[in-house]
């Protein structure tokens, strides 16, 4: 529970919370309810799960009614300013099992707690009179009806608005075949079209983009409640929930998140971590099957995240089935033997095929999955699909990808970049990796290693493709020491066409130790993550670049081109935690000073997930330099999940 007072109230102007739906929907805000992004608002529905979401519910402003005074307990950004300063009478905040804020005045004691349907477009916000005398409250929805990307302006056709039944009401959106409707469980609902101009979203600003919004209002709801009395509103796109009960409906989200926990465990951060976890799994309606969210707010589900995430999101807590659907989702989509790097919105549309690696990813997380759960049946009824990936891999396919004469994987044609260091403004690509890069030849090594695995379990006495699968991992592994190793004592990045090197110092190298078949022996290993210690560690994450580098950028900040340029050049991601520990614990037997080095980590990260940014989420990224403030997406699958999987490796040191 986060506790404000004079000193540290305005924190909540700036702390966020997201709750979603298993639908690629949500709802989140600041602690304050004064929405700081166009992707903060109490309903962002996806009508195609889980993409095509758009914002719907803004906000509600409240305020507290008393014989004397109107008291408003709501903030808004506005140019320059926050008005009404109703964050001052916020006296905590508490994100389990939902969001809840409590509002407290000389003559009130009021909670707001927000949470979301399971599987449905639909949000509720509860308001408690905790004082035990009565309290008014008037509450103004605030409503726009926009793609989760843009901005909405004042406008001559807002909706058409129309009162159902029994505080039943329903808004008919401009070229929307549904409706959205609303819903109060007592009170009188007061209709006074208003619209509310010129609100300030101080993180566009920060981030160089359009940060001004309008939205409008049907009206007021007055309500008086006696003391422990309740208040709901229904906001949704189902009329179905309009007859529900809405404390049956919070019960039954509140078991589902009690059984996500998915082993006994005391430790109360890995129980929030598998809640969190949770946040990122979605069903994809195009594939019927799951899949992924990448990151809130405004990531959706990509092949490379899903492939990577997987490891903490569902191997690591036992998730057998949701292993089986998140495989399936993408091989079933399987083309020129590569798994799709991104949905299209629109479902008439072609997936994009534009990584190298996703594709690869599979086969180690396969092989995990067979490791954890010992299901070879699942494995051969897909075998198929990953002979084919290795075919199409070898003869060659998309993007120019293809094995050259000494084994290596290589890939890259024009501006298409292919691997996670992706960042390209217009024309200008800030990381080009095209040739060889060093994980590529890692994750490929493991796919020839995992497939041969498999193949002889399959096939016992052997296949043509097995035999030229070994050639060529034998091959790659002879001649990766000789073109990637740097006599500095690290791993180059990559080598161009022409097998010259990339020489600059990035984390990427650590997959060479790191992932189930090494490339690199253990004492090699040591002189290898030695540079990685002293150039790339910090207890967020591992730099993206070395600070010793000329184009090494201190700061994730500024306009979208400055962002993009930081992405990849110095910036600190969380993630690679995991196989930063991995390939530590392969090469050292310091495994005490490893332990507590991982310990520092988790500590920081915890406070973290506890106190900054999005409470009880973990930032995509850190600043390169001095990595302190979350940045980019404030709840990231690779985030958690790299988090998990320390803690889990901290349960087996132990």
């Amino acid at each position: 529970m986060l506790i404000f007072d004079s000193n540290n109230r305005k924190d909540s102007l700036s702390k966020e919370w997201i709750y979603t739906n298993g639908l690629g929907s949500y709802a989140s805000s600041t602690i304050s309810g004064a929405n700081t992004r166009r992707y903060h608002a109490l309903l962002v529905a996806s009508h195609n799960p889980p993409v095509q979401r758009e914002v719907l519910v803004s906000k509600i402003d409240e305020a507290v009614i008393t014989a004397y005074k109107t008291i408003p307990v709501s903030s808004n950004f506005y140019p320059s300013t926050v008005f009404p300063n109703g964050f001052e009478y916020i006296q905590s905040f508490k994100r389990s099992p939902f969001p809840e804020i409590n509002f407290v005045g000389d003559d009130f004691e009021i909670s707001k707690t927000i949470f979301m349907v399971y599987q449905s477009n639909t949000t509720i916000v509860a308001y408690k009179n905790l004082k035990h005398c009565p309290v008014r409250l008037a509450l103004s929805p605030y409503f726009v009806h926009r793609d989760y990307h843009s901005l909405y302006h004042a406008n001559d056709n807002p909706c058409e608005f129309s009162n159902q039944r029994d505080n039943i009401f329903a808004l008919n959106f401009p070229n929307q075949a549904s409706s959205l409707y609303f819903k109060c469980s007592k009170g009188q609902f007061n209709e006074r079209f208003n619209w509310h101009l010129n609100n300030e979203y101080p993180e566009e600003l920060y981030r160089g983009q359009d940060f001004l919004e309008d939205s409008f209002s049907m009206g007021t709801l007055d309500v008086e409640l006696q003391a422990s009395e309740t208040v709901f509103l229904m906001f949704s796109t189902d009329a179905s929930m309009l007859s529900a009960n809405v404390e049956t409906l919070k019960a039954e989200e509140e078991k589902r998140l009690d059984a996500l926990i998915a082993f006994d465990t005391n430790d109360v951060f890995l129980k929030d971590l598998m809640i969190a976890a949770d946040q990122f799994v979605v069903d994809r309606h195009s594939t019927q099957s799951e899949s992924i969210v990448a990151g809130y707010h405004w990531f959706t589900d990509w092949g490379r995240d899903t492939m990577i995430a997987m490891k903490g999101l569902a191997v690591d807590l036992n998730k057998k089935s949701l292993c089986e659907s998140l495989f399936t989702t993408f091989l079933q989509n399987l083309n020129q033997g590569m798994i799709p790097n991104r949905f299209a919105d629109n479902k008439d549309e072609m997936p994009e095929y534009n990584t190298i690696d996703a594709t690869l990813w599979l086969f180690v997380r396969l092989y995990e999955y067979y490791q954890k759960f010992g299901a070879m049946d699942f494995i051969q009824e897909n075998f198929t699909s990953l002979e084919k990936i290795i075919q199409y891999h070898i003869v060659g396919t998309h993007y120019n990808i293809h094995v050259s004469s000494e084994g290596f994987l290589c890939g890259g044609m024009d501006k298409t970049q292919l691997t996670w260091m992706d960042a390209r403004i217009g024309d200008y690509v800030v990381t080009p990796r095209h040739g060889a890069p060093v994980e590529i030849q890692a994750l490929w090594y493991n796919a020839l290693k995992i497939y041969i695995f498999f193949s002889s379990k399959i096939y016992p006495q052997g296949t043509e493709l097995n035999v030229l699968s070994e050639k060529i991992a034998t091959k790659l592994k002879r001649n990766f020491v000789k073109y990637f190793y740097n006599t500095a004592g690290y791993l180059h990045d990559v080598l161009d066409n022409y097998l010259r090197a990339d020489a600059t110092i990035r984390p990427n190298q650590i997959y060479a130790l790191s992932l189930p078949f090494p490339l690199i022996n253990k004492r090699m290993g040591r002189e290898i993550m030695r540079q990685v210690d002293q150039n790339l560690f910090t207890p967020y994450g591992l730099r993206s670049l070395s600070p010793a580098d000329a184009d090494f950028e201190e700061f994730y900040q500024g306009n979208l081109w400055q962002r993009d340029k930081a992405y990849h050049q110095g910036t600190v991601w969380v993630f690679l935690l995991a196989d930063y520990f991995k390939a530590k614990l392969y090469t050292s037997e310091k495994k005490v000073e490893i332990k507590n080095s991982m310990a520092i980590c988790l500590d920081t990260l915890q406070k973290h997930f506890y106190n900054e940014n999005c409470i009880q989420g973990i930032s995509e990224i850190f600043d390169g330099l001095q990595p302190q403030f979350g940045r980019g997406t404030v709840q990231q699958a690779w985030s958690v999940s790299a988090v998990i999987e320390l803690k889990l490796l901290m349960l087996e040191m132990e």
